[in-house]
Order: C-alpha cells, then structure tokens, then sequence
C-alpha cells in the first residue's frame, strides 16, 4: 500500500487507519513524504520521524522522500505492480492545502486505483516550560518572587 503524508505522517488517525489495513493481513506499507514547505532536509526529518512512529505501531513500513509537488511525488512512486490501493493523509479541509488542490481525486484519476483519505487533526506544538529562577536556585517562592522572571540573571 502507498502511503502519501507529510504534516499528518504521525498522526493517530494515520496510524489507526494503517492498522486497520494491516492487521493480521502481514500488509507492507510505503510511506511517500513529498518534499514541501522545509524542502528536502525537512522532509527527511519527518520521514524518519515517520518511519519511527508507525514502526512502534507495529506496522511494517518503508519510505522515500517524493517530489515537492504531492502529484509527482505520487506518480514517480507509482507501480501497480507493487500497491493495490493509495492512502493520502490530509489536514481537515479549513486548513488543507491539499483538499484545496483536490489531491484525492487527482490521484485517482491518475492512478486508477483506490484512494482512501485520511482526515487527521493537526499536530499540536508541544508546551515549553521555564523553571523560576529561585526554583533553581532551590529557594522558597514569595508572593511577589514571579515578579523577577523574565530570563533575567542577577549579576
């Protein structure tokens, strides 16, 4: 199976979905991050990130970085021979630039075989946390103690 992802390659609706597909049937998935926005580099980045994740999931799976336009990168991959069916992971449509660009039906219509379209959620940013300097220190927080953060250091 033919798997086509980038910002939603480690999502669990991705994984879910795979699984689904892969359960019990010993299925083999690639996994195509086409090279857009952060370039090649970037996409490297996400495709190990990637591999890593659907990996633990339990999933055998391979991948390659595709050409920077998903349609392309789609059809350089492309072997009937190979993939009896293409999943293409998508943000929802309000934030998708690949639902805009109808990469589904695209992909269908140049392929000929089934698409299957995964709706997943956006990535959430992780939350930095930032100690108070007198925590580090190891002294007692006052009530007015957060007045003094602010990334400042006492000389």
């Amino acid at each position: 199976m033919l798997v086509v992802a980038n910002v939603t390659a480690t999502s669990p609706e991705l994984l879910a979905a795979l699984r689904a597909r892969g359960v019990g049937a010993g299925a083999a998935f690639t996994v195509i991050v086409p090279a857009t926005g952060g370039g090649r580099a970037a996409a490297r980045t996400r495709l190990q990130e990637t591999l890593d994740y659907l990996r633990a999931g339990g999933l055998e799976v391979r991948g390659a970085v595709g050409d920077g336009d998903p349609v392309c990168a789609v059809s350089d991959a492309w072997d009937p021979t190979r993939y009896d069916e293409i999943v293409i992971s998508t943000l929802p449509m309000r934030l998708s630039k690949w639902l805009h660009a109808g990469l589904p039906e695209r992909v269908a219509k140049l392929t000929g075989a089934p698409v299957t379209h995964v709706v997943s959620q956006p990535p959430k940013p992780g939350s930095a946390t930032v100690r108070s300097p007198s925590a580090e220190k190891g002294a007692g927080l006052g009530p007015l103690s957060v007045l003094a953060w602010g990334g400042h250091r006492e000389r």
